[in-house]
């Protein structure tokens, strides 16, 4: 069994989803903490001008080392940021072809009042997961139970849901211990994503957009072009 372990994203990129397609089991790993800067509140999106960030604002002060993921909340609806975030999207992706198609749902998404961060991330990822045709499952580490740090961790998730092959991101080549996957009868196979170029809004392809870039531009075509001809685990 094939299993692919990652954090959380908002918003996340095509490498993300390419992954999971590839999975017969993924698990979000959203019990570690969250990370300043990084991908789990904040994501790009292509604009005239190149592209820009669109960041969920987090309540962080004073709780620094003790920011676990899933139970960040989000800032405060006073500061307007779900209507800034949809009138960006649909502003800047108002002459693509197939926003129409998605539009009452991420409106809908961003008319809630958000506490916690991971109840968004869920959402919009399992619907981004449908929209790209993933039937592939999900597990969140929060309600596994396992411990563990760095690649003890992972090493200890694919235990604990029986994976034959962990498909790691391309970071893992820096912390993971293969030796220690292989005695437990674990392949460690590594993901690397080649970015694959489509019709965007504006001139000039920028890469590592969120996922909905493509999503909206290409729609129905949007699961053959993220796949890339590159269906095969590559050893």
């Amino acid at each position: 069994m094939i299993v692919s372990i990652n954090q959380p994203a908002y918003l996340p990129w095509l490498g993300y989803f390419h992954r999971i397609a590839l999975s017969d089991l993924h698990v979000v790993l959203d019990h570690v903490q969250f990370e300043k800067n990084s991908f789990t509140n904040r994501n790009k999106v292509r604009t005239k001008e190149g592209w820009c960030w669109l960041t969920v604002p987090v309540k962080t002060k004073g709780r620094f080392g003790d920011l676990a993921i899933h139970k960040l909340e989000c800032a405060d609806s006073e500061d307007h940021w779900t209507r800034k975030h949809w009138d960006t999207l649909r502003f800047h992706y108002a002459r693509v072809p197939y926003l129409a198609q998605h539009a009452a749902f991420f409106e809908g998404v961003y008319q809630k009042q958000w506490l916690r961060l991971n109840d968004l991330l869920r959402e919009v990822t399992e619907y981004l997961l449908r929209a790209f045709e993933t039937t592939c499952p999900l597990l969140y580490s929060s309600e596994m139970g396992v411990e563990g740090a760095k690649d003890e961790l992972v090493l200890n998730i694919c235990r604990a849901v029986g994976a034959t092959v962990y498909l790691s991101g391309p970071v893992g080549r820096n912390y993971l211990h293969e030796d220690r996957f292989r005695e437990a009868g674990i392949e460690v196979v590594y993901h690397d994503y080649a970015h694959p170029a489509y019709p965007q809004a504006h001139p000039g392809f920028e890469p590592f957009m969120s996922a909905v870039d493509l999503l909206f531009n290409c729609g129905p075509e949007s699961r053959r072009i993220m796949m890339n001809d590159q269906e095969a685990l590559k050893r």
